[in-house]
């Protein structure tokens, strides 16, 4: 199921119940934090520890951890098959899951969230580096010791009463050169579940690590503690709720919740928010950005990755059904890209996760034909609705079933009943192996990445950005990855609907002052050959007419706009493409609409319109934005701010 292939047998550690208690004189304004309590771990747990890993690093980490959170127990992790079924068994026997019918969806389950514990929380997401400047206005801080001083309390004996899982998982495939380690505590076995889902999870990863190499920390606990004797609930989590990071200890603390990205740390937290960090330390690339190979009828194959805010439509793309004749998109990744040059000069990208852990409701066979054929087996979902004969549904699948429907909150639907409120939450989700996929590339798991053609960027815009353009050259296409903007989605707090600019696409997810990662950026163009860069591009599946109807179908047919910047990639100067104040965008003609139905010769002029005047909106907004950084936006973006406002006057 992983596709790890690791085989170590699990080991859980009987910690003893013998406290040792002892006063520490306050150093901290909170009355009640006046005493720790830390367990005792005994020689034959240190041995068993050290059985498990050579690695001194992680045997401290480890029995440190069990001190401070206070575990019944602790589990070492082996990512096995063996593991998958044991941990879901449990589940299924406590509530916590239902084993979907066998002969729809065999080995798959549903969970079902505490309806306050459904998606990620910006609001309590830190970022803690030593000063606030380098945090930056985009994200928020607190100093390291005084975040360290308020988790402290928090954290302690957080996890009694329940078993302490350790994961080791190597986020890329196990060797690569792009890859990273990490080592995750949780207090929650559905999230150990998902993990060995979404990462490379269990012994390969400790091997990896070997004796001496360091990891990333990450540290989860659901924050509810059990007391002898006390019955659970089938989603324990806190009100009280806190992601942390510290970029430059490379770890992460994350406290209260039980669900997605707040919890499966590999995820956002690792490979985009401490990744964000080291990449930039290191010279790379760490993005929030799918990766697709996009093949001609003639075979020539490109690698494109692309960058939109979440539940905007990546997993769709990435898993495309080309409507064009002959031509075929594979999938290496649907969410995130570590991007490093390679010996030749060109820039490799690898997909650091393992699995697919995508947006349930829209997705269908019509949307997304390879999504649904991916999630026939294998799959946990969470926060999805529930058939009469044992399966999934969510709204946009298709046709509703026959049948009593039991919603994400557990509530029965009578067939023929309206529900007043959507059956599944339209943050619900699917985890599974990417393996799995259909369109699968054959190098999705290459450890040296697959080299990249054509970055694009895009977000939902129901107006003023046409269906695709390019940039003049790498600086412009690093201010149109400034410039993205998007109407907000499901999956973050906030209203629905609501423009916010998202830089990159990756402003919840930046680790660092965003000014410094635009300059990063810019810096990574500057130092690599040109020539051998990759061409970027922005697309809009988005806009609508004045009947407030989408232009353009979207989904397979969105192949059609692949074609021509696959095209573009190998053009030189003008050649299919016209010049704007914006950027390239097709010459007429240029996008090949052979078969395609309902949009005619004038709705392709609307998706083209350049409207100087709603452009000059745009860039006011901009020059409004932008001043958040104050001195640390970096003078190139400036330079194209301005320069894109003569051009839209000139016009």
């Amino acid at each position: 199921l992983f596709g790890a292939g690791q085989r170590l047998s699990s080991s859980v550690l009987k910690v003893s119940a013998m406290l040792r208690t002892f006063a520490l004189r306050a150093t901290i304004r909170r009355p009640h934090f006046q005493t720790l309590r830390f367990y005792n771990i005994s020689a034959q747990d240190q041995a068993k520890i050290k059985a498990w890993t050579p690695n001194k690093k992680v045997q401290s980490w480890i029995e440190e951890q069990a001190k401070i959170l206070q575990p019944k127990d602790i589990h070492l992790c082996d990512g096995s098959q063996k593991e998958f079924q044991t941990l879901t068994s449990q589940l299924e026997s406590q509530g916590v899951i239902t084993r979907l019918n066998p002969a729809k969806r065999p080995n798959s389950f549903a969970a079902r969230s505490d309806p306050n514990d459904v998606a990620r929380v910006e609001s309590r997401t830190y970022i803690c580096t030593k000063t606030k400047d380098e945090a930056g206005p985009t994200n928020n801080w607190m100093a390291p010791d005084q975040m360290r001083e308020t988790m402290k309390p928090l954290l302690s004996g957080s996890m009694k009463g329940r078993t302490m899982y350790v994961m080791p998982y190597s986020m890329g495939p196990l060797g690569s050169p792009i890859s990273h380690i990490g080592v995750q505590v949780t207090d929650s076995s559905y999230v150990v579940a998902n993990m060995g889902i979404m990462t490379r999870m269990g012994k390969g990863a400790l091997d990896v690590l070997g004796s001496d190499k360091d990891f990333v920390r990450c540290t989860h606990t659901l924050g509810a503690p059990l007391k002898e004797g006390q019955k659970d609930v089938n989603w324990p989590c806190n009100p009280t709720k806190y992601i942390v990071h510290y970029p430059e200890e490379r770890s992460i603390v994350s406290y209260g919740s039980g669900y997605g990205g707040n919890a499966l740390l590999g995820k956002k937290c690792f490979s985009l928010r401490i990744a964000s960090a080291m990449a930039k330390e290191g010279g790379w690339l760490a993005e929030h950005m799918l990766i697709l190979g996009l093949t001609n009828p003639q075979g020539v194959k490109k690698y494109v990755a692309a960058a939109f805010p979440s539940a905007c439509g990546k997993t769709n793309l990435a898993m495309m059904t080309p409507t064009l004749p002959g031509w075929k998109v594979e999938t290496v990744g649907d969410d995130i890209a570590w991007m490093k040059f390679g010996k030749d000069g060109r820039l490799y990208a690898i997909n650091p996760e393992n699995g697919f852990f995508g947006v349930a409701p829209g997705t269908s066979m019509k949307s997304n034909p390879n999504a649904m054929k991916t999630i026939t087996s294998n799959t946990l979902f969470t926060n999805v609705a529930l058939t009469a004969d044992g399966d999934v549904y969510w709204e946009g699948i298709g046709d509703k079933p026959k049948g009593t429907i039991i919603d994400w909150k557990g509530n029965s639907i009578p067939e023929g009943q309206q529900s007043k409120e959507p059956l599944a939450h339209a943050n619900s989700r699917f985890t599974v192996p990417i393996a799995q996929c259909p369109s699968v590339d054959p190098m999705w798991n290459n450890p040296e990445g697959v080299p990249i053609d054509a970055i694009i960027f895009g977000g939902r815009r129901s107006s003023t950005v046409p269906l695709v353009y390019q940039a003049f050259d790498w600086e412009h296409g690093v201010f149109m990855g400034a410039s993205v903007a998007s109407e907000q989605t499901a999956a973050a707090e906030g209203p629905r609907g609501q423009l916010r600019h998202d830089p990159f696409a990756m402003l919840p997810f930046c680790g660092y002052n965003m000014g410094d990662y635009l300059t990063h950026w810019l810096n990574v163009g500057s130092k690599a050959d040109a020539n051998k860069l990759p061409k970027m591009f922005f697309v809009n599946w988005f806009r609508k007419g004045k009947d407030g109807s989408f232009l353009w179908p979207g989904f397979g047919e969105n192949s059609r706009v692949l074609k021509w910047i696959v095209e573009r990639c190998d053009a030189k100067g003008e050649e299919g493409a016209v010049k704007t104040p914006v950027g390239f965008i097709p010459k007429e003609g240029g996008i090949d609409t052979t078969g395609l139905q309902g949009v005619s010769a004038e709705t392709m002029k609307e998706l083209f319109a350049i409207k100087p005047a709603d452009w000059m909106n745009d860039v006011s907004s901009l020059r409004s934005y932008f001043e958040i950084f104050g001195s640390r936006l970096p003078s190139g973006i400036k330079k194209q701010l301005d320069s894109l406002e003569a051009r839209l006057k000139s016009a």
